[in-house]
């Protein structure tokens, strides 16, 4: 008797388990169904990615040392250095160098410790090829810098959505002068004391 009154017991706390569940989801539905869609129309409208955005890497021939420290702190040994030792000045002289962006993490690894700061993070993100081979990088594709999305004529930058006034979930409507909701991040490093910023 008790066996059978402990199984009528569990069955309805499970039963009600699952419809509080049940609820909580529905709950968040019905949320989302007040909320106006917001749909960015690409790529005739882009969102601008964040100041510290990690995209395509930017390489600067010119300040390479051919020191090869980017392939030593590489997660996966991806950068290609080929360097040639010169007998009369006992320098490398650097020939090529290549990134294959169909393997890179995007780590930033790279950038963060190169000593001639030859490597850079750019914001673009564009980089879909039908060719796997085409996104093997050499020195004169690493050097091209990307278009900017606030400086193409042919796109719309939107803000991020994070930063639109409460209430507001269309960043078309949003006049340049209107307050902003939270605080960029060099914002907040100045509304910090100066002993703490650091």
């Amino acid at each position: 008797m008790f066996g059978f009154l402990k199984k009528v017991g569990d069955y309805t706390r499970d039963a009600v388990g699952a419809a509080n569940y049940l609820t909580q989801g529905l709950a968040v539905t019905f949320d989302h169904l007040r909320r106006r869609p917001i749909t960015v129309q690409y790529p005739y409208e882009k969102l601008i990615p964040s100041e510290r955005y990690r995209g395509r890497i930017h390489y600067e021939f010119d300040k390479c040392i051919a020191c090869e420290v980017c392939v030593r702190v590489c997660p996966i040994n991806l950068p290609v250095v080929d360097w040639v030792m010169n007998k009369a000045t006992k320098k490398k002289e650097l020939r090529n160098y290549s990134i294959d962006f169909g393997v890179c993490i995007f780590c930033g690894n790279c950038v963060e410790y190169c000593p001639t700061n030859c490597l850079s993070m750019t914001e673009e993100y564009e980089l879909a090829a039908f060719d796997r081979h085409s996104l093997n990088f050499d020195n004169i594709a690493l050097g091209r810098l990307p278009t900017s999305v606030t400086s193409d004529p042919a796109v719309v930058p939107l803000r991020e959505l994070v930063y639109l006034p409460k209430g507001v979930l269309d960043p078309h409507d949003v006049p340049d002068t209107a307050p902003r909701v939270g605080k960029l991040p060099e914002q907040v490093l100045e509304s910090l004391p100066s002993g703490d910023a650091s």
